[in-house]
């Protein structure tokens, strides 16, 4: 009796070791096993997924930080940027800070007898207004405000700006005037001293472009160190963060 219990027994575990092996051997054949909880769809799904909220958190991280430039831009005890003037536009027209509203404005002081950095400068303007054109449309107000009204005339920035780009609007005025929009935007001009008419002479001055939103505040500076490229970048950023009202005709 002891022996044909033993045999059951035997049996017994024999068979459920065969059972054990089953999904195994399944598995070797090419068969589909059940017993995975992670499917490859459910894979691809997570990765998407966390792509979409890495993209989502680096755009909204971008755009707070542009926000706080532009606010620390209008922060109290800073010096303001930008302001009321009046100037004479390449047309003969008045021209006052109200006709630069609407849209975001990109403003850069120079003088047209500059012999390289303002051409090298308003070269790279001319780029900038047509990629920031071709990726968010007719948004930005391109000004050049001179630095040496003795010379530059409306008729000389006519003549001079139509060379870079037909969308830029040339700034000049009176040297009282020119002073006092050179303060507004806290740049830096010298003149020699004593010119004497017709005698050739460079002026000194600071080489940035102020980029101002559509209301007229300061947002952003943009130096000689950012390609045309970067900048537009930069500038389409802000509009595409402006949630006012915007001309763009």
């Amino acid at each position: 009796m002891g022996y044909g219990f033993t045999r059951v027994i035997d049996a017994e575990l024999n068979q459920s070791r065969d059972i054990r092996r089953i999904p195994a051997v399944a598995e070797r054949n090419g068969a589909e096993s059940t017993d995975y909880p992670f499917s490859w769809g459910a894979a691809v799904l997570f990765i998407v997924a966390g792509a979409g909220l890495y993209v989502y958190f680096q755009y909204e991280k971008g755009r707070m930080d542009r926000k706080r430039v532009a606010e620390a831009a209008k922060g109290m005890g800073r010096p303001k940027v930008g302001g009321q003037f009046e100037l004479v536009d390449h047309e003969g027209r008045t021209f006052t800070d109200k006709d630069m509203k609407g849209k975001y404005a990109l403003v850069y002081f120079g003088f047209t007898h500059c012999p390289d950095i303002c051409p090298e400068e308003l070269d790279k303007m001319a780029q900038m207004i047509d990629l920031v054109k071709e990726s968010h449309g007719n948004t930005m107000r391109p000004i050049f405000i001179t630095c040496d009204p003795a010379r530059d005339t409306p008729a000389v920035m006519k003549t001079y700006l139509k060379e870079f780009h037909p969308d830029l609007i040339g700034l000049t005025g009176t040297w009282e005037q020119v002073k006092a929009v050179c303060k507004l935007y806290r740049v830096y001009f010298s003149t020699p001293p004593s010119v004497k008419p017709g005698q050739d002479y460079l002026v000194d001055h600071s080489i940035y472009f102020y980029l101002m939103d559509p209301d007229g505040d300061f947002v952003e500076a943009i130096g000689r160190q950012h390609s045309a490229e970067r900048a537009a970048k930069i500038i389409g950023e802000h509009v595409g963060d402006w949630k006012g009202t915007m001309d763009k005709s």
